[in-house]
């Protein structure tokens, strides 16, 4: 018997656009998981063929309560397919549905698919209203959250794309129960990554806990969720189209982006790419003077016992270079990056390119 969770809410608050993020255990079958939203003919759940079989009829049942007709749109997983291609299959196929600017679109999966999924829904017909419903840990503490949609480009990930807040975000904590192993640590960078930047609390029940988060305890998951997700909301609150405050966000993400691109999106998990990166990041905010070397020590030590790799492939300094020029934080062609500041504190700055490549070479193998 699965331990029952109270549903956590946590607003979004972007006045007209506000929406609310619903945590809890079995809320795919729950049909108050969808009050309010606006009624239509047609639902679309976008998914992938590995997600699709676990959970689209569960939801498909769920949403028939509302909806008149609804129907499934099944993509190939993995970050090589978030591209250009794979966009217009879900185009032709709400096309060939006759889906008017009420259908309303779920996006069920993982950050792929809500990515491509929300884009899609702010091109087709000029905008329909999506509901993302996250099913792993990554999307569920990070890109599902805060209206950032894309897809990738072969030259950089997420190069072409809009932010589009969904409707509502529902978090499932019961589809982390089939979740492989090696996904749900890659998601455990996302989570690791607010205590750095914003919260050293929660840093350190992190590290009490990540055993916990390892084996998936609903508890120690529904508080890392929450909280992460209550971080995130309060900067996009601030911050929604990243002018500012939102960059913070993307701490490790530069040189993480750099590492997708350069091996080919799909090698290493995103979160992946992500743990690696906020050790190199870490390290560089060491060598620029604002923290000291014990707290790079101690982000790098949480981040190599959940499991997430602390060297990157060796790619060249040449070659990383020339790919964090690519990155969207980028300005005049000098590289920004996201660095800690201090205890939960973290901003962005520009560093020598001498300096990054100490860094490289020293966490690249």
């Amino acid at each position: 018997m699965r331990p029952t969770i109270p549903v956590a809410r946590v607003p979004i608050d972007l006045g007209d656009r506000s929406y609310d993020i619903l945590i809890g255990t079995d809320l795919l079958d729950h049909p108050t998981s969808f009050d309010d939203l606006p009624r239509a003919r047609d639902a679309v759940i976008v998914t992938n063929d590995v997600v699709g079989p676990l959970f689209s009829e569960r939801l498909s049942v769920t949403l028939r309560s509302r909806y008149d007709r609804v129907s499934t749109i099944s993509l190939p997983d993995g970050e090589s397919h978030k591209d250009l291609a794979t966009l217009n299959t879900i185009f032709d196929s709400l096309l060939e549905r006759g889906a008017d600017r009420q259908t309303t679109l779920f996006a069920l999966g993982g950050g792929v698919i809500g990515d491509i999924t929300g884009f899609a829904a702010a091109c087709y017909m000029r905008g329909v209203p999506y509901v993302q419903v996250p099913t792993t840990l990554l999307s569920q503490v990070d890109s599902s959250v805060g209206g950032k949609t894309a897809v990738n480009h072969p030259l950089g990930k997420n190069m072409i794309g809009v932010f589009n807040q969904p409707l509502r975000v529902i978090t499932d904590l019961t589809a982390l129960q089939t979740l492989p192993q090696r996904e749900l640590i890659a998601g455990l960078a996302e989570v690791i990554k607010y205590g750095p930047i914003a919260d050293e609390a929660f840093l350190d029940w992190i590290e009490a806990h990540l055993e916990d988060l390892l084996r998936r305890d609903v508890g120690a998951l529904t508080y890392a969720i929450k909280r992460s997700c209550e971080i995130k909301a309060s900067v996009v609150g601030v911050d929604e189209r990243e002018s500012g405050l939102r960059a913070i966000l993307n701490f490790g993400h530069t040189f993480g982006h750099a590492i997708e691109a350069g091996l080919g999106f799909g090698k290493w998990l995103h979160g992946e790419a992500v743990g690696c990166g906020m050790v190199m990041a870490a390290d560089l905010s060491t060598r620029l003077g604002l923290v000291d070397p014990a707290s790079a020590r101690r982000l790098t030590r949480v981040i190599e016992r959940a499991g997430l790799p602390i060297a990157g492939p060796a790619l060249g300094v040449a070659r990383y270079l020339e790919l964090m020029r690519l990155d969207k934080k980028a300005e005049a062609g000098a590289i920004r990056f996201v660095v800690l500041s201090g205890p939960g504190r973290a901003d962005v700055r520009t560093a020598p390119d001498e300096l990054v490549a100490e860094v490289i070479t020293a966490h690249t193998r």
